[in-house]
C-alpha cells in the first residue's frame, strides 16, 4: 500500500516501514564512525523500540559489537493497517544487525508484567548466559502493578498550583497560551508508580536473582530536568516527582546489587514522549535554531553515542551533585538558556519560524514515524505486514 502521514494531535497514527528502515541506517552511520573499545558485550535494552532506548540499542550494537536482546510494546501489522513505528524501527534494527552478524533479539510485550520478565530472563539464559548492561528506557501513560494487578495512569501536571503558560499547537503551528490544574494527590501517586522506578527495580531484582546479571554490571535509567520555564508542568511537576523516585531506585539498585545504577539526564530531543508534554515542543523549537547556530546540537543517537563511550564506559562519568550523568550538558550552557529566554517572551505565531526552528521540530517529528526521510519513494507501494526477523 502507499502510505502517508496521518496526524492527530501529538501522535501520527501511521508509519512508513522503508522511510523507519532509511532513518535506522542513518543512526547506524552515526554509531559506527564513532565505534570504541571497551563498551558493554551483552545488553538488555527495557524499551527498546523507539527514542532514547532505541539509539542506546543502535550505540551499543554498532558502536562497540554488543549482542543485543530489546524489549518493547509495540503493534504489528493487522487487517492491512501499518504497524507501529517502534515495530518497523525494530525490524530494521534487527535486519542490520543480522548483516553485521551481530545478536539481535526481540520480545513485544507489557515490560511491567511478570511473564514478560520471566521470558527475558528464559531468553537470556539461552542466549547470552548473562547480561552485563541493563537500559530501562520504558515510557508508558500506564501500568499494571503485577502484585495487585491494579491498574495506574500517569498524568502531565503541576503540583500545588494551576500554571499557565505558552505552548504550541504543533498541527497548526500556532503559539497559544495553556492552563494546566493542579494534580490531587493521588495522580502524583499513580504518576510514580507509572513512570517511577519501582518497575525498574524489579526487574534488576528478578535479573540478579536470576543469575543472569554479570558480576559488575551497569544499569542506567534516563531522566529530563531542562530550563526553568518547563519546571511547574515537568521537574517539580508530577513527572519530576517520579524522576525522583527513579533516582531513589538507583541508589537502592547499586546497593543491593553487584552493579552500578546510573541517572542520565539527557537533552531535549523531538520523542513521541516529548511530542505529548505541553510548553515543549515550543522550547524545543527555540533551542533547536540556538544549538544548530552555535553547532552542538545533538539528536537520540548522538546523545546516547556520547553517553555510551565517553562517560559509561569512557572514564568520565562527570557526576552531578547528586550523582546523575549529564549529557544534557550542552543544553544548560548558560550562553544557550540566555537566548532561549530571550526569544521566549516575544515569540508568536506570526514569527515562530524566523525565532524558531519549527521546521527542524516538524521534520524531525515525521521523522519519528519514518517521513521525510531521503532517498525513500513515498509514492510507491510498499508491504506493510512486515515479521520481526528473531519471531520468525
Amino acid at each position: 500500500m502507499i502510505v502517508k502521514p496521518r496526524i492527530r494531535g501529538f501522535v501520527c497514527i501511521t508509519a512508513h516501514p522503508a522511510g523507519c528502515e532509511a532513518k535506522v541506517r542513518e543512526e547506524i552511520e552515526v554509531a559506527k564512525a564513532a565505534k570504541k573499545e571497551g563498551g558493554p558485550k551483552k545488553v538488555l535494552v527495557i524499551g527498546s523500540s523507539t527514542g532514547y532506548g532505541f539509539s542506546t540499542r543502535i550505540a551499543a550494537a554498532f558502536g562497540h559489537d554488543a549482542a543485543t536482546l530489546g524489549v518493547f510494546f509495540e503493534r504489528p501489522s493487522m487487517k492491512g493497517k501499518p504497524a507501529s513505528a517502534g515495530w518497523y524501527n525494530s525490524v530494521a534494527f534487527e535486519k542490520a544487525a543480522g548483516e553485521a552478524g551481530l545478536y539481535a533479539k526481540s520480545i513485544n510485550g507489557d515490560a511491567f508484567s511478570n511473564e514478560i520478565k520471566a521470558q527475558t530472563i528464559e531468553t537470556i539464559k539461552a542466549d547470552l548466559g548473562q547480561v552485563d548492561l541493563v537500559v530501562y528506557s520504558l515510557a508508558s501513560p500506564r501500568r499494571t502493578d503485577p502484585t495487585n494487578g491494579e491498574t495506574y495512569k500517569s498524568v502531565l501536571k503541576p503540583i500545588g498550583q494551576t500554571y499557565t503558560n505558552r505552548t504550541l499547537d504543533t498541527d497548526k503551528g500556532e503559539v497559544s497560551e495553556i492552563t494546566i490544574e493542579s494534580a490531587t494527590q493521588e495522580e502524583v501517586d499513580h504518576t510514580v508508580k507509572v513512570m517511577g522506578g519501582e518497575d525498574w527495580e524489579l526487574w534488576m531484582k528478578a535479573l540478579d536473582d536470576a543469575g543472569v546479571l554479570a558480576p559488575g554490571a551497569k544499569t542506567v535509567a534516563y531522566s529530563y530536568i531542562g530550563p526553568e520555564i518547563t519546571w511547574p508542568v515537568y521537574t517539580n511537576g508530577t513527572i519530576g516527582q517520579a524522576k525522583k523516585d527513579v533516582e531513589r531506585a538507583a541508589a537502592a539498585i547499586t546497593a543491593a546489587h553487584d552493579c552500578e545504577a546510573y541517572v542520565s539526564v539527557n537533552k531535549a530531543v523531538v520523542t513521541q514522549a516529548s511530542s505529548a508534554i505541553p510548553v515543549v515542543p515550543l522550547y524545543i523549537s527555540i533551542l533547536f535554531k540556538i544549538m544548530k547556530e552555535k553547532g552542538n546540537h545533538e539528536g537520540c543517537i548522538e546523545q546516547m553515542v556520547r553517553l555510551l563511550n565517553e562517560r559509561m564506559y569512557g572514564g568520565d562519568l562527570q557526576l552531578d551533585e547528586v550523582g546523575r550523568i549529564r549529557v544534557d550538558d550542552w543544553e544548560m550552557e548558560a550562553d544557550v538558556q540566555a537566548a532561549v529566554a530571550k526569544i521566549w517572551p516575544d515569540i508568536t505565531s506570526e514569527n515562530l519560524n524566523v525565532l524558531s526552528d519549527f521546521s527542524g521540530y516538524q521534520n524531525d517529528f515525521l521523522e519519528l514515524f519514518g517521513f521525510g526521510l531521503k532517498g525513500v519513494d513515498y509514492d510507491a507501494d510498499v508491504e506493510v505486514d512486515v515479521p520481526m526477523p528473531s519471531h520468525s
